[in-house]
């Protein structure tokens, strides 16, 4: 086979396709998306509800039709795909060395990499959840697999650890396929998944959520039996007196997302701490010149419509640099998260690309504010270079602000960036 390409993309979910097409229409002669798994998709495979390409499409769709939008697109672009392949190692110079069952081992070499492994979730010893080791606990997207992909129904009697969105999606998911869903446990004093997850998934089927409520100990032998579920304060320590036997046979866990970077360690690309993915300039560029990432890699997403924006935006940025072997990064800005920030995204801003395309910047805040905010972006100066007004703020959902054309002049002036948001 082929071991030169322009562009190798490594992952074909939302994000991974979307760079694969991309790269294609900005230029890119070869590209090739490598895929561990034996079908393309990532993750929307197995997302057979709805809520997918409203955005985009203006459209309902569930996942497996809206990842075979872009399926069919990549192929029609001439995208080449190496299926059932590990990725083993990647290095700052871009060379990749994958295995697969047919070919053995390869080394390939690419002008540019995009990222786009997506995330993993968090598991019962992430957490440090207490208690015996039985069968039956289960993290909220392997059931979700079992359900929906292999037709296998992993308990009847459940309850759910998080209100993440897989979680929440999962207890009406089981409803529907007759299992009963004991009730939703929530450590945070707020809902960590979207809003409309919360009504359509939980108040809709009768599904109980007490927030401030985590499981204590898991109780059983060879299968859960029951959890014991306890009370906490703002510390999350148990709060004495308010345990409680829920009698289930299976615990499922959605307790939070890792953007999957390990790879992307390897080839020394520096980590945000806070987000666990790159450090990304407005091309989804990191700081290893050619290697790019998009999507739930560089940080987890609300909708797929956002990663699929993500991908388009690093597969351009990854054909640019592919032909020149190098993007012209200008004068960049560094931004950062201030006032009631958790994180930003992208970290940096190149000065001379706003005139040519849309920058959205992307955000959670740390607490939730349920009535009018606002998010300012402040200079170095505390002079507010562009500001946006939105109805709330809520942990669980991602705060989208573009850069409008008026802001540019200020920019170009700034040193450092800052987002801040606070009650209006």
């Amino acid at each position: 086979m082929k071991q030169n390409y322009d562009v190798i993309i490594i992952g074909s979910g939302p994000g991974g396709l979307a760079a694969a097409i991309a790269a294609k229409e900005n230029g890119a002669d070869d590209v090739l998306i490598i895929e561990r798994d034996v079908e393309l998709g990532g993750i929307l495979v197995q997302c057979i509800h709805n809520g997918f390409g409203l955005e985009l499409f203006n459209e309902d769709m569930p996942g497996p039709t809206y990842a075979q939008h872009f399926i069919e697109k990549a192929k029609g672009h001439g995208v080449k795909t190496l299926m059932d392949t590990m990725v083993l190692h990647i290095t700052p110079d871009r060379k990749i060395y994958v295995i697969n069952k047919d070919r053995g081992y390869i080394t390939l070499q690419a002008r540019a990499i995009v990222l786009a492994m997506g995330c993993r979730e968090r598991t019962r010893a992430q957490i440090l959840l207490p208690g015996a080791r039985p069968a039956g606990v289960y993290t909220a997207g392997t059931a979700q697999r079992f359900v929906n992909v292999e037709g296998y129904m992993p308990g009847e009697k459940f309850v759910i650890l998080g209100s993440g969105d897989i979680g929440m999606i999962m207890a009406r998911r089981l409803t529907i396929e007759g299992a009963r869903v004991e009730r939703v446990l929530e450590i945070m004093p707020f809902l960590t998944g979207l809003t409309r997850n919360y009504v359509q998934c939980l108040l809709d089927y009768g599904i109980t959520l007490q927030k401030q409520r985590t499981v204590n100990r898991i109780i059983g032998n060879d299968r859960v039996e029951a959890i014991e579920a306890v009370s906490v304060d703002e510390n999350w320590h148990p709060i004495p007196g308010t345990n409680e036997l829920i009698p289930c046979d299976s615990l499922l866990l959605s307790v939070g997302l890792i953007p999957e970077n390990e790879l992307s360690k390897q080839a020394g690309v520096l980590l945000d701490p806070v987000t666990n993915g790159p450090y990304v300039d407005d091309r989804f560029m990191t700081n290893v010149p050619g290697i790019f990432a998009a999507g739930n890699v560089v940080h987890v997403y609300d909708l797929v419509d956002w990663v699929t924006e993500a991908g388009y935006v690093a597969g351009k940025g990854a054909a640019q640099f592919a032909k020149r072997q190098a993007v012209d990064t200008g004068d960049q800005v560094p931004l950062s998260a201030g006032e009631n920030i958790r994180y930003v995204v992208p970290h940096k801003l190149d000065k001379n690309r706003l005139a040519e395309d849309l920058v959205r910047l992307q955000m959670r805040v740390t607490t939730p504010i349920e009535k009018r905010v606002l998010v300012t972006v402040e200079d170095q100066n505390g002079e507010v270079v562009t500001k946006q007004a939105e109805a709330y703020a809520r942990p669980g959902e991602i705060l989208t602000l573009a850069i409008k054309p008026k802001a540019y002049d200020s920019i170009q002036k700034a040193t450092s960036l800052t987002v801040n948001l606070r009650e209006r």
